[in-house]
């Protein structure tokens, strides 16, 4: 799966990502650190990546705009160290990866996982 991250986790998340066999990428490497999150998302969506963060704006952003991509990962869980944050996302791909292909919002709390398809409404 190809994904891009978001400043607001660790660009050593992606490393990790990249050894479990994914394409990941982070928005420093691509100069989009302190850019607008519609710029964030902009690069996911013409990409074709799937959108892992930590900042609930980009449910807001998504729902206004009413687009079917680009997937977004939601992290809201105290624990984002990236080790955490690779084990959580590769231990779950596997149930979430038909609904980021078509385009979904998914969200990793602390106890379960919350799937709402593209658009949101």
């Amino acid at each position: 799966m190809n994904f891009l991250i978001d400043e607001c986790l660790s660009v050593r998340l992606t490393p990790l990502l990249i050894a479990a066999g994914h394409d990941a990428i982070h928005v420093v490497d691509h100069q989009l650190a302190g850019k607008p999150d519609e710029a964030v998302l902009a690069k996911a969506a013409a990409d074709d990546r799937v959108l892992l963060s930590a900042d609930t704006d980009f449910g807001e952003i998504l729902a206004r705009s009413r687009e079917g991509t680009p997937s977004v990962i939601l992290f809201r869980r105290a624990d984002r160290t990236p080790g955490m944050l690779a084990n959580v996302l590769l231990a779950n791909l596997d149930v979430i990866t038909e609904d980021l292909d078509k385009g979904a919002f998914v969200v990793f709390t602390e106890d379960r996982v919350r799937i709402r398809r593209l658009p949101l409404t």
